[in-house]
């Protein structure tokens, strides 16, 4: 039976063209032109998948659209359609229960994968979200250490002798680092070095959960608890017993939550939602956040006495750009992992040039984005060397400059003109400006242009000159 997709986007061209491909590979397709006209589209017929662009033309961006599909239908499978531009947000919606997002421009191959593995996921049941809130809700066992890398610079090797030192006992640890750092991942490896690995790893994603959804994934729910709840339902404490419990933004939980939260570790007891009998629970917590917690309970965002029960050992994850060492480790890892899933073993390695791209570029998406690079990049390399034309274009034109700046110094106009020197109007000089700016507001836009004092169309324009620039370099 042909899988029906539903594509929102606000260029009806690029609609058009996405579905006279996905119609000759097989699927039904239809579009709608804004995130209103998508939702109303949703609630009148059944689809399967639906493909949104972030940035849609009306009130509605993907964001609010991805909300409103998983609260009519939280099976469905949506794709993000975004720009390497808006990492940040590609992070977000993937928490807030996107299966994946694509990013631009699109490629029809990639897009084909991308929708080829959501249909599998679709066929075999499993959609990675929970069954009631479509919160991811993963419980796994022991994975072998095949599934990550461990790397070899200083700030890594401290990394993982704190989790030598802290894994064997049952301290609570709170995880700290940016956006795609590999929290979950940390967290899995304390849990497989310590004597509950042949126990349940179970994490859960905090950053999305309204206050009744938050209790009923955490302490379970009996039939007929409130509207909604259809069937008995363990929490993500029944599924750890005796393991480990993840919880991922435990800093975005609700007062009432938090207060939940600590009777049940201070007292190892509690009741589902609706329900009169206690139960008895040995669960180890580790929990990570963006945000320091201390800082947090000061501000009376967070629970102090919360808090001080989680903090028995505190870990700092350092963004990649911090581990350059580990940089060209990481790519041929994430290259042989996706020549595997691909099964595209003519492709062989990375050009030389490409690995001190990788290495001068600051990654604001860290190891996730790291990943989706080297997957697109093998994506797109039929045989051979995987090329420098496949990797995006801030990849290419970053320099060791600009990061340092980006990543040590706020920008100012007084720095732009005196350290990279804006007023000399050379090309180059211009372009490392409005770089550093890009990576210091996180590749925003419209707040670089505000920065650089000049208007969003202008910037644009200019970031279209340097690509055909550097287009016509590689030619010559």
């Amino acid at each position: 039976m042909k899988k029906r997709v539903l594509i929102i986007d606000d260029d009806m061209d690029m609609c058009m063209l996405l579905e006279r491909f996905l119609t000759k590979n097989g699927y039904e397709v239809e579009t709608a032109n804004s995130g209103i006209k998508g939702i109303e589209k949703f609630k009148e017929n059944k689809f399967d998948i639906v493909l949104c662009d972030f940035r849609l033309g009306d009130k509605k961006d993907g964001r609010e659209v991805l909300i409103e599909i998983k609260k009519i239908e939280p099976q469905t499978i949506v794709l993000i359609i975004t720009g390497y531009s808006d990492i940040k947000i590609a992070v977000e919606v993937i928490k807030l229960g996107a299966f994946d997002y694509i990013a631009k421009p699109l490629v029809p191959d990639e897009v084909l994968n991308v929708l080829t593995k959501a249909v599998e996921k679709l066929e075999n049941g499993d959609t990675g979200m929970n069954e009631f809130t479509g919160v991811k809700a993963r419980k796994t066992k022991n994975t072998g250490s095949e599934e990550h890398m461990v790397g070899v610079a200083t700030v890594t090797t401290e990394l993982y002798r704190q989790i030598e030192i802290v894994a064997p006992t049952n301290f609570s640890v709170i995880l700290y680092g940016e956006s795609g750092t590999g929290k979950e991942v940390i967290a899995k490896t304390i849990h497989e070095k310590s004597n509950r690995k042949n126990n349940p790893f179970v994490a859960m994603d905090c950053g999305t959960l309204s206050k009744e959804l938050a209790g009923s994934e955490l302490f379970g729910h009996m039939k007929g608890a409130f509207t909604g709840a259809l069937a008995d339902k363990e929490g993500h404490f029944e599924l750890a017993n005796g393991g480990t419990l993840f919880l991922d933004e435990v800093g975005n939980l609700s007062a009432e939550i938090q207060a939940s939260l600590l009777r049940v570790i201070q007292e190892r007891k509690f009741k589902r939602i609706g329900g009169l009998k206690e139960m008895d629970v040995d669960v180890r917590i580790i929990v990570a956040s963006n945000e320091n917690l201390q800082e947090a309970y000061r501000k009376g965002k967070f629970r102090e006495d919360l808090y001080h029960r989680f903090n028995e050992f505190s870990i700092n994850l350092p963004p990649l750009r911090k581990r350059k060492e580990d940089i060209p480790l990481f790519a041929e890892f994430f290259l042989n992992k996706t020549k595997d899933e691909l099964n595209k073993d003519e492709v062989e390695a990375f050009e030389e040039d490409i690995i001190k791209m990788f290495i001068d570029y600051s990654w604001p998406g860290n190891l996730r984005e790291f990943r989706n690079v080297v997957r697109r990049a093998v994506l797109l390399t039929p045989t051979g060397k995987i090329q420098a034309s496949t990797l995006p274009w801030e990849i290419i034109n970053s320099t060791p400059l600009v990061a340092e700046i980006a990543e040590t110094a706020p920008i100012t106009e007084s720095l732009i003109k005196k350290d990279i020197g804006l007023k000399d109007a050379a090309s180059r000089a211009e372009y490392d400006a409005i770089m550093a700016v890009l990576k210091k507001v996180n590749f925003n836009k419209t707040k670089a242009a505000e920065v650089l004092n000049i208007d969003r169309k202008t910037l644009y324009n200019k970031i279209k000159s340097f690509e055909e620039l550097n287009n016509e370099n590689k030619v010559d």
